[in-house]
């Protein structure tokens, strides 16, 4: 219950915070962008067990449902890494699979998923990060359908303000998980947060959404040539 009143108290504190978003502090408060890539390198490479699925009401089954509905989105976005660090920027989701952040100045970061992989490049250091998408939990978040009825469910817990699914897969994620947080009036998603094998949280809230958006075709295409030559370690 505490760490459902944490999550609660921390997605009203980023809601209020994304209602001015050019404040000057918000934007003094941006940071490096790198909080994702760690979690997601932590995901892929951790694995422990952690305990079976949980039983969902019919409610946040039609919660989920029409999330799955909701096949393009786009809007800006506040990360809050495991250090308190925050990074903002602006999203494009395809799904399923595709995904793409590009983050604020200073930080050199983008994220982008093309269905199969997902790539993180340093602008700056040149650099590039992949993992196979279905190695981390933001296959969850990209799937066709959330479906509340299998073993990927970890809990469901349903506030008068706040409905969070946890989503994770021991077989593939470990002890690995994706908080997915929904207003359960108007349905909307509000945040995720990934939880890494080590227990540390990267969240990103996200506002201005818009949906039922077309994107041009290389929104989310990954530069392979640029990846396979300049992936960290690889030359």
């Amino acid at each position: 219950m505490t760490r459902n009143k944490t999550e609660t108290e921390m997605s009203k504190q980023t809601l209020s915070c994304a209602a001015t978003p050019h404040d000057p502090v918000r934007r003094a408060l941006l940071g490096g962008g790198l909080g994702l890539g760690l979690a997601l390198m932590a995901v892929a490479t951790g694995l422990a067990a952690f305990p079976g699925q949980a039983r969902a009401s019919d409610a946040a089954q039609r919660l989920a449902d029409h999330f799955s509905s909701v096949k393009t989105m786009t809007g800006e976005f506040i990360q809050f890494g495991p250090n308190g660090e925050q990074t903002g920027g602006k999203f494009f989701i395809d799904r399923p699979g595709k995904l793409r952040f590009n983050y604020e100045d200073p930080s050199p970061v983008r994220v982008i998923s093309d269905g199969k992989a997902v790539v993180i490049g340093n602008r700056k250091l040149k650099t590039w990060e992949l993992y196979p998408l279905d190695k981390t939990p933001l296959k969850l978040l990209l799937s066709e359908r959330i479906d509340l009825s299998n073993d990927t469910v970890r809990s469901v817990t349903e506030d008068p303000d706040l409905t969070t699914i946890v989503l994770g897969n021991k077989s593939v994620f470990g002890d690995s998980t994706i908080s997915l947080m929904f207003d359960p009036k108007t349905f909307e998603l509000r945040q995720w947060t990934i939880r890494d094998a080590q227990g540390k949280d990267t969240s990103v809230m996200i506002f201005n959404v818009q949906t039922g958006v077309k994107f041009a075709d290389n929104v989310f295409q990954v530069p392979y040539n640029e990846v396979h030559k300049r992936t960290r370690g690889g030359g």
